[in-house]
Order: C-alpha cells, then sequence, then structure tokens
C-alpha cells in the first residue's frame, strides 16, 4: 500500500475521532446549560485569556494529557486499520500529546457555551484537518528537513492559533 493511500486512512481515522471528541464535548456542555448565560461567557472569557497566557509563558499550567505515544504497533498489526485506528486515536486527542493551548482552549468554550452538535463536531472536525495537514505536509514536501524547520515554527504558530482563537471567543461572547 502506497503512502498516498495510508495517508487517505489515516486522514479518516483522525476525522472520526475528532468529530466523536467534539461530540463528547457537545453532550458534556449539556451540563452547563443551568448556569446563566453571563456567567458561562465570563468562564469563556477566562479559559481564553488564560490559555493565552500559558502560551505566551506567562501562567505555568501544565495541560491535561496523556504524553505517551500511540504505539508503533497499531501501525505494524494491521496495514489498512492501523492507520486508521492510529489516525482516531490521535484525532481524539486524549491517548496523546497536545502540546498547544488552543485545542484545550477550544474545547473548553464549547463545553461551556453548549453549541449546537454540528458546531462542536464541525471544530472537533477542525482538530483533526488540522493533524492531517502536518502530516500531508510532510509527505507532500518530500524534505528531510521539514520536521526540523517546523519546529523552529512551532511555537510562533501555536501562539498565533490560540490568540486567534481567544479574540474570537472573546468578540463571541461580548455580542
Amino acid at each position: 500500500m502506497g503512502q498516498g493511500s495510508v495517508l487517505a486512512l489515516f486522514t479518516a481515522g483522525l476525522l472520526l475521532g475528532g468529530a466523536l471528541s467534539g461530540l463528547v464535548v457537545w453532550l458534556l456542555s449539556g451540563l452547563s446549560e443551568p448556569i446563566p448565560e453571563t456567567g458561562r461567557a465570563a468562564a469563556v472569557a477566562a479559559v481564553a485569556v488564560a490559555g493565552v497566557l500559558r502560551e505566551f509563558g506567562v501562567l505555568r499550567l501544565p495541560l491535561p494529557q496523556n504524553a505517551r505515544q500511540i504505539p508503533q504497533d497499531v501501525l505494524r498489526m494491521r496495514p489498512r486499520l492501523g492507520p486508521v485506528q492510529f489516525g482516531f486515536e490521535l484525532g481524539t486527542g486524549v491517548r496523546t500529546y497536545v502540546s498547544s493551548s488552543a485545542p484545550y482552549v477550544a474545547a473548553l468554550a464549547l463545553l461551556l457555551s453548549h453549541p449546537a452538535a454540528q458546531v462542536a463536531a464541525a471544530a472537533g472536525l477542525g482538530f483533526g484537518v488540522g493533524r492531517a495537514l502536518t502530516a500531508a505536509t510532510v509527505l507532500w514536501s518530500r524534505d528531510p528537513g521539514w520536521n526540523a524547520r517546523a519546529a523552529v515554527r512551532m511555537p510562533l504558530l501555536t501562539r498565533l492559533a490560540v490568540t486567534a482563537l481567544a479574540l474570537a471567543l472573546l468578540l463571541a461572547v461580548t455580542r
């Protein structure tokens, strides 16, 4: 099986995992519905600001994550289902390392705002697409130095992402 096929299966798993995570967050968001809207808006704003402060190193706040990687055996044991399973687990964000504050800020904002199920699923799909783009870019670049150059730019990218997300959330809650 070629690398393009593996990427397609991996991407399908990422999208499924992301969508499932978004829907689980949506389901849990029903618990925040009894909180007055102004309280939920204030909490979303606080989470957004905390995410930016954390990303810029002003606030030391550990992220709640599983800091171990998905075992490579998942890929080796089953050539077709392995990439789907690996992508699914990575797409959920639960069984892997997530170093940026942005996904956590987005998940907490969804949890607190109790959006429509489609909005939460779309956010989860966006998480999966973001992770798929990284893998696709590595494959398409065919440049062994790409990862090293990307690692240098990653802090800037994560800071931009969480800042843009925080601004969007702050605009949304102040309307």
